[in-house]
Order: C-alpha cells, then structure tokens, then sequence
C-alpha cells in the first residue's frame, strides 16, 4: 500500500505541472481538470497511507494478542510455582517467584501501552478537504502568474448561509 501511495504521490506532482502548464497557457477549464486530477491523487494517496497505517495497527494487535497469550500462560505457570511455595514456606524461594511475578506484570503493562499508542497514533489520520481553486492560484503562485480569472464560484443566498453555519455548529458541539 505504500507503494500505491508513492505511485499517487508522484502521480498528483504530475497532474500538479500540467496544471501549470495549462495556467501559464491561458487554458483555465483544462488547468481545472488538471488540478481535479491532482487532488484526486492526493486524496488517493492519503487513503492508500491511511488504510496501510490501519492495516500495520491490526498487525501490531494480532502479535500483541499472541504476546498476551504467552504472558498469560507465563503468569499461571508462576502462580502454580507460587502455591507450591508457598505451602512449602521457603522464603526466599517465595521472594523470587514474587520478583517474577511482577516482572510478568511489569512487561505486560510495558506492552499493553505500546499497542494502545500506537493504536491511537493510527486511527488518528484526518484527511483534509482540499479545494479546487485554492490549488490553482497555489500553482500560479509557484509558477509566478497571476491567475487572471477566477473560477465561477456559486455562493448561496446570506440565509442558506447562515443556516449551514448554524448546522455546523450544530455538528461541532
């Protein structure tokens, strides 16, 4: 998956240059399917990063599961020892088998906090909403031109407006 995100990466630097090829030619209408393009790629090469972090992280919990297992059963096997122990009452068979016990605990805490940081660090990823014309006169800044016209932009009545702020809001709450 990383691969295909390299592949859309360089895909979307493609797209990006052609873009401002078309914008240095005066060709708007084929710089913004350019630019589509491109934010495609990008969007494509997020997604591709973001399910190969998802995939990493379920990985990470299969061994972590495994891991569990072998500490569990390493925990029974030490408590079995401690009963035995202690109806013997040997001190200093007991200390030892105790300074295991919480080693075991102790790496099990160690490990159970790895997976849920990275757990988090994976299922964290946001995407961010990319716009069309935005990229264009980021492209013509690059590329030194002034980008002479801008793309029709329809804007709702001051009312729809007022109404989608107050939803997002809403949403945000």
């Amino acid at each position: 998956m990383s691969r295909n995100a390299r592949r859309s990466q360089k895909q979307e630097k493609i797209e990006k240059e052609q873009c401002k090829k078309h914008i240095r030619k005066g060709n708007l209408a084929v710089a913004k399917i350019h630019a589509e393009n491109s934010i495609r790629q990008r969007n494509q090469a997020l997604n591709f990063l973001t399910m190969s972090a998802r995939v990493e992280a379920i990985a990470a919990k299969v061994q972590d599961a495994q891991t569990m297992n072998r500490v569990t059963n390493s925990l029974r096997k030490v408590s079995e020892a401690m009963d035995k122990t202690l109806k013997s009452m040997n001190l200093e068979k007991i200390s030892k088998l105790v300074d295991a016990f919480e080693n075991n605990l102790q790496e099990l805490d160690v490990r159970e906090s790895c997976v849920k940081d990275m757990m988090s660090e994976a299922t964290t990823t946001a995407v961010p909403i990319l716009d069309v014309e935005g990229l264009l006169n980021e492209v013509a800044e690059e590329a030194g031109l002034d980008l002479m016209v801008s793309l029709p932009v329809e804007y709702g009545s001051v009312e729809e407006q007022d109404e989608l702020a107050k939803r997002l809001a809403k949403l945000r709450e």
